[in-house]
């Protein structure tokens, strides 16, 4: 994706979109209620596995999404000859389509056949951008001409699916007030294409004309430059924003905060404890002024201040940040949250550290007995909890009990990660360690 492009092209895009919409309302009295479309396309392989791993749930199609009612075209013409590149798999997504969901949904369709490539043979129906689809089946086509040929089967999913607007109301709130390019920015981030969102908050910047967007777009290029490990880049675009945002805004905002937050965290992950320290009270200190005492916001300040110590080796004052963290996030946070889960995992650490292996297991049991109900059975943080809990019994000399929980994170491990990941590694480790012990 160019992003330039994409800037540029924001008026073509936003004109399809409506033109879409225009005929879908002209043509909805034609359209039957329920129906079929096809599309035929390639897939590479890391793809194609990860979206096996998805099988049940959500899929979006973020282009303009071209399909067809005639399934040969769409097998034969794209599909099949996707399959005879090596390096990809040849995928027929059937979709069924429910006319009230589109409409309700605003996922606007319209038939285009008279202006498509194949005319009235294809039947094309186009979908405008970010239809979202559950992932019902995928099987295996038998096809004389390749081996590597899967037939997906796909249903629209509207705006009452519970489970996507939990994710959508959760994106939201994360990005804030951010509206337009810079809200794009933002998702490239989340979505790990760091080099892509610096092009575009590089563009915006050049073009920005206030103090408030300069501020704003320097802040983002901090946060992608340290999303990419260039930690000096990231510290100079953040200082700049903070040097702006110390002009244009009350001594107590809370932008301010986040200013200090980032900057520390980049000290961080520069080893530069002593300077992160600094920035985390800082933050601390408006953050405690600006919300009330129960706001998440407060205890993530309080863990980052205990993360330190803990790097520190300064176990009881990290300790002690850790477990005021805590009390917050158990005020304001639902029981089965993640954020305790990773409360109760860190405060577990800090007494591994200190050799407490009865409170270090405790914590951590506690930290899985959250995560069990608030993630998915094969979630990597299941296994990391297993994992743990293996460390604690194996320094206890149970052997039994450390084997078992580590054969559980491996299990998990081998279904959810990549086989050259280097946690599956570390488990086998851990394991070959306690059987010489047993």
């Amino acid at each position: 994706m160019d992003v330039d492009i994409i800037l540029k092209m924001g008026f073509f895009i936003r004109h399809l979109h409506q033109h879409i919409k225009e005929l879908h309302c002209e043509q909805q009295g034609n359209m039957p209620t329920n129906f079929q479309v096809f599309r035929g396309q390639g897939l590479s392989m890391e793809d194609f596995e990860k979206m096996k791993k998805t099988k049940g749930g959500l899929m979006s199609f973020n282009n303009f999404l071209s399909t067809s009612r005639n399934r040969e075209i769409s097998f034969k013409n794209f599909a099949r000859p996707a399959a005879l590149n090596t390096n990809s798999v040849g995928i027929l997504f059937i979709m069924n389509i429910d006319t009230a969901i589109c409409t309700k949904s605003s996922t606007p369709f319209a038939a285009v056949s008279k202006v498509g490539y194949y005319k009235d043979k294809e039947e094309e129906i186009l979908f405008s951008t970010h239809a979202i689809f559950r992932i019902d089946r995928i099987e295996r086509i038998h096809d004389n001409h390749s081996d590597r040929l899967y037939e997906v089967n796909l249903t629209i999913v509207g705006n009452d699916n519970h489970e996507l607007n939990t994710l959508t109301a959760h994106i939201r709130e994360d990005l804030g007030d951010r509206t337009g390019w810079s809200r794009l920015g933002d998702i490239l981030i989340k979505v790990g294409e760091p080099a892509k969102a610096e092009q575009l908050y590089q563009i915006l910047l050049a073009k920005a004309s206030s103090d408030q967007d300069r501020a704003e777009y320097n802040h983002q290029l901090g946060w992608v430059y340290d999303d990419m490990g260039e930690y000096s880049k990231a510290l100079l675009y953040y200082e700049k924003s903070l040097d702006i945002y110390k002009k244009i805004l009350s001594p107590n905002d809370l932008r301010l905060a986040s200013s200090y937050n980032n900057i520390g965290a980049v000290y961080d992950n520069m080893g530069e404890y002593s300077k992160a320290l600094s920035y985390y009270e800082k933050d601390l200190e408006i953050t405690k002024k600006a919300l009330p005492p129960n706001h998440p916001d407060l205890a993530a300040s309080y863990n980052n201040i205990g993360m330190v110590y803990d790097n520190m080796g300064e176990y009881s004052k990290a300790l002690s940040s850790y477990e005021q963290s805590l009390e917050i996030q158990k005020i304001g946070l639902p029981p089965n949250h993640p954020d305790l889960a990773a409360s109760y995992l860190n405060i577990g650490a800090v007494y591994y550290n200190m050799g407490e292996y009865s409170k270090a297991l405790s914590s951590y049991e506690q930290s899985l007995e959250i995560r069990k109900i608030a993630l998915p059975p094969n979630h990597p943080d299941l296994a990391a909890s297993y994992n743990n809990i293996g460390m604690v019994y194996n320094n206890m000399g149970e052997y039994s009990k450390a084997l078992s929980h580590y054969e559980k994170a491996q299990e998990i491990w081998k279904k959810s990660l990549p086989a050259n990941h280097p946690h599956i590694a570390l488990v086998k480790r851990n394991i070959e360690d306690v059987k010489k012990k047993m």
